[in-house]
């Protein structure tokens, strides 16, 4: 299984990279070309009952040459927090854009075996339904929050007992401004239950923006760096609200600070 080449202290730069002029003049329509294809290519196989673990990373690794070959750049931090896991845990972080459904199998995999909560509007998507129901996520409606409540912690126990860890993003929906308000305490509440650790994650992804007519196929800006960064584990304390405070705190500084980044670099 495919590994990006962190260093010694879990971190991983893209390197700069100038595409050819094709590339730089046609980057958008060249790259959702590409996405597309991947995700056709792999429906096709989860049709056939073929679409593995590790196939699931082949795409996210095809996702992240993708992204590299047009010109995209990563800055990918704090993975040995993940390495220092000893069983699953929850990740929990904030939504910006498709791109982290497409990349994060690629860095948390290789580690820790991680299904995803999702909407079921994307499980419902002829494109994409066939991969990621392959996959065994826990699929909410959004529509009844005390159902989906319910869902995500049945669900997220029964499957994080069998040994798999839970990505999920609590926002109502992906947004470039983080709203605290809207961030949710369901993956908190699902580790204290489950008694896992917590992973808090930020990142900062709109470098692949919402699509006007598609919102999963947006534009791809690529001046705008693409951020993860993994937090140390975190044991839930108490009815969790100080834990879930410190996600918070640890995406809005996250975020704070990339900013600060692409103003002083702008």
């Amino acid at each position: 299984m495919f590994e990006i080449p962190f260093d010694d202290e879990g971190r991983y730069v893209s390197k700069d990279f100038k595409p050819n002029f094709l590339i730089r003049s046609f980057r958008t329509p060249i790259f959702i070309f590409r996405i597309i294809k991947l995700v056709l290519d792999g429906g096709r196989l989860a049709k056939k009952g073929k679409y593995d673990v590790n196939e699931w990373v082949n795409s996210s690794k095809r996702a992240f040459d993708i992204l590299e070959s047009i010109g995209a750049k990563f800055d990918i931090s704090g993975i040995n927090n993940i390495k220092k896991l000893t069983g699953p845990a929850v990740f929990i972080g904030n939504h910006m854009s498709t791109l982290e459904t497409f990349v994060m199998p690629l860095i948390i995999q290789p580690y820790r075996d991680a299904t995803f909560v999702i909407k079921k509007e994307l499980a419902e998507m002829p494109i994409f339904k066939d991969i990621v129901l392959s996959r065994d996520p826990i699929v909410v409606g959004r529509q009844n929050p005390r159902e989906d409540f319910k869902l995500v912690i049945e669900q997220g126990t029964e499957l994080i007992n069998r040994g798999r860890s839970i990505i999920i993003y609590p926002q109502t929906t992906r947004t470039t401004v983080f709203d605290p308000k809207s961030f949710n305490s369901i993956g908190v509440k699902l580790a204290k239950k489950a008694d896992v650790p917590v992973v808090p994650v930020a990142l900062k992804t709109d470098a692949w923006g919402n699509g006007k007519l598609i919102k999963d196929f947006g534009k791809i800006d690529v001046n705008k760096t693409i951020y993860f960064k993994f937090f140390e584990p975190m044991k839930v304390e108490g009815n969790g609200k100080d834990t879930h405070q410190k996600v918070i705190n640890l995406i809005q500084q996250s975020l704070s600070e990339w900013e600060d980044n692409n103003n002083n670099t702008g």
